[in-house]
């Protein structure tokens, strides 16, 4: 794909979605990334339901450290890997206390350094909670960068590497969220709504299909 079908496919989606943001509820850094850590193979829906209830008792390092593991448990037993998502959380609330003033750190490194939290975690924090031009690469985008041809890889590292060189200075800020909505409402794994698509045009899996 070339630069002027990348730059057609975002400005599409820029003039659809001038303001995206993640379907997740928060209304802080740290909220956020409990958030993101919960989501890991589940739904935002679901981690919504789980938050609503877990931030109105507890929505700071200090007060989730001390509702403790088997506390916390209780607000996000519906979560997939809740045990595992739940020890991870008190350990990283415990981090952020001692070594971040409680803060949520703005730094790659600091933030993959707490438990939980991977590059793509990572990237949507420093994306979504500090505007920074990342673009976290989950199973939606994987999907839509390597369909439409827009950033093809064999790895999520890779398409992330290169959605990062190919994609527009400009549109780097709201990519990860413009991408993961597509393939979530429109750009579907198993059935993809083609005959709904905005950028069906710029599509190389249409050609493909075609051909």
């Amino acid at each position: 794909m070339n630069a002027e079908k990348r730059t057609a496919i975002f400005k599409t989606l820029q003039k659809r979605m001038p303001a995206p943001t993640t379907e997740l509820r928060y209304e802080s850094p740290f909220e956020l990334l409990v958030a993101v850590i919960l989501s890991a193979q589940a739904t935002d829906i679901s981690v919504n339901k789980a938050t609503d209830k877990l931030y109105r008792v507890a929505n700071t390092p200090e007060a989730i450290l001390e509702l403790g593991v088997r506390g916390l448990t209780k607000y996000i037993r519906t979560i997939g890997l809740y045990n595992a998502k739940a020890s991870n959380i008190i350990k990283t609330c415990r981090i952020l206390i001692d070594e971040h003033n409680s803060a949520v750190p703005r730094t790659r490194e600091a933030l993959e350094a707490l438990p939980g939290v991977g590059r793509k975690t990572a990237n949507v924090i420093l994306n979504t909670a500090f505007g920074e031009p990342t673009i976290a690469v989950d199973t939606h985008i994987f999907r839509v960068a390597n369909r439409t041809g827009l950033a093809r890889g064999k790895t999520p590292l890779e398409v992330e590497k290169r959605l990062v060189k190919l994609t527009p200075e400009e549109f780097k800020k709201d990519a990860h969220h413009w991408l993961i909505l597509h393939g979530r409402y429109t750009c579907k794994a198993r059935k993809p709504l083609c005959h709904e698509c905005p950028i069906i045009e710029w599509c190389e899996f249409k050609q493909k299909v075609m051909a």
